[in-house]
């Protein structure tokens, strides 16, 4: 398991752990970094109807251990046994958190990350049914920006993620992003 305090030192520094194949671990602090400016973010147009729909509940941290074990368990996952202990062990101190989609009882997508004072690191999403982890991503953007939450952090920039606004920022930039979101005192959960 990686030690909370390592972890942390290390998002406050700019970088992120991965998983590789060998069942190690690869450090990242990226040249370019992907973020969504969460005063620029939003909705496609066919996914604000899928939200008006109400085809999905948003629950908080409800399902941590499931939606990183379901995000895990996709094609060529970086999330290993050590980064699944490690993340659970933060989201019991309260600072790693999931946003849930689900239909009835069924878990049907979601996101999981870190906070830490006013940023996000997203980590990973997943969906069973089509457009349930872009919900929770959605849900995940209204309650940062409710709850004063300057940066959002998606680590890489992908086609996806472009679709909500994310972009693409120099390490420069995003250090100055993160420095700033360091002063927040922002709580995710009350």
């Amino acid at each position: 398991m990686i030690p909370s305090h390592v972890l942390l030192a290390a998002y406050r520094a700019g970088i992120f752990p991965m998983g590789n194949r060998e069942g190690g671990l690869d450090w990242f602090s990226p040249l370019k970094r992907g973020i969504i400016p969460l005063d620029a973010a939003h909705v496609p147009q066919r996914l604000a109807r899928t939200i008006r729909q109400g085809r999905f509940t948003i629950r908080i941290d409800e399902g941590f251990e499931q939606v990183i074990a379901a995000c895990a368990a996709q094609p060529d996952s970086w999330i290993t046994p050590e980064i699944i202990e490690s993340y659970v062990e933060l989201f019991r101190l309260g600072l790693a958190h999931s946003v849930e989609s689900w239909q009835g009882t069924r878990l049907v997508g979601g996101l999981y990350g870190v906070s830490l004072r006013g940023a996000f690191f997203g980590e990973s999403m997943f969906n069973r049914v089509t457009d349930a982890s872009k919900v929770a991503l959605v849900a995940l953007i209204e309650r940062l920006r409710a709850r004063g939450y300057t940066l959002l952090d998606t680590q890489w920039l992908t086609a996806h993620l472009a679709r909500f606004g994310a972009i693409e920022i120099s390490r420069k930039e995003y250090m100055r992003r993160l420095e700033e979101a360091m002063t927040r005192n922002c709580h995710f959960v009350d």
